[in-house]
């Protein structure tokens, strides 16, 4: 196996690739190993660190989130939301995420419109955005034991779909009532292990990269500029390296 940096610009747009190539005749590795793929890592021209002075609480209160040398932990309770301070248009986003329970249910809100938020009361998640799910494996499990219901309306490796009044056109494959956008492949590390998701939305198109393999997303989003929100839905998640670049 070789690790080969390399440095690209594709339209502007993508920065900082870690691309890692696999010997012949030796197939590529996942869980317990290496996932081969390329890494957008956030860094280059544009690029910022967020941290807790980007955010501000929407409805959960001041200690539902800490923050402590560029790690944010969520303790999972009330639900709901932080948001970021300014609204974003086109932008890119580097984000690591761990759950830190089996079954542990989280995400990240883009384009969220400034309506969904106000006023929104605990224990509420906002009645819109473009929601990028970020669910631990385990809880696929956990919800055919406790509802006794097939677990086919959703995935744990990176479904995109639109939330309450916004709208996006997902690209297959879909959700079997054709609302979400599943991933092509099974990409999400199990709970206690890191996994890292790039964004890009751009002109109302939204693109989600799971440990480096672009595998779900969808166009004609409305609205297509709003706020970032992180999410809390009942379990401890913690996130790290969160990193934007906005676009023309």
């Amino acid at each position: 196996m070789r690790v080969i940096p390399l440095r690209v610009l594709s339209l502007g747009l993508l920065a900082g690739l870690t691309i890692v190539a696999w010997a012949p005749g030796v197939p590529p590795a996942f869980g317990d190993d290496l996932i081969p793929a390329a890494t957008i890592d956030g860094e280059g021209p544009g690029w910022r660190a967020l941290g807790p002075e980007d955010f501000e609480d929407v409805n959960l209160g001041a200690d539902a989130w800490t923050w402590k040398d560029g790690l944010g932990h969520c303790r999972g309770t009330p639900v709901g939301v932080i948001r970021t301070r300014k609204q974003v248009t086109n932008f890119e986003l580097v984000a690591q995420w761990r759950h830190l329970a089996p079954g542990g249910n989280s995400g990240i809100f883009v384009w969220a419109p400034a309506k969904a938020l106000e006023g929104l009361k605990p224990g509420h998640l906002p009645p819109g955005g473009i929601e990028v799910q970020v669910l631990d494996n385990g809880y696929t499990e956990q919800f055919e034991k406790q509802t006794g219901k097939k677990a086919d309306w959703f995935t744990t490796h990176g479904d995109v779909f639109p939330v309450g009044t916004s709208k996006m056109n997902p690209f297959p494959p879909l959700s079997p009532d054709g609302s979400r956008s599943f991933p092509r492949e099974r990409r999400s590390l199990g709970v206690g292990r890191w996994n890292h998701y790039y964004v890009r939305a751009v002109n109302g198109e939204i693109r989600l990269w799971v440990n480096g393999k672009e595998v779900s997303g969808g166009d004609r989003c409305e609205p297509a500029s709003g706020f970032l929100c992180l999410e809390s839905e009942g379990s401890p998640v913690e996130f790290k390296g969160l990193r934007i670049r906005e676009l023309p």
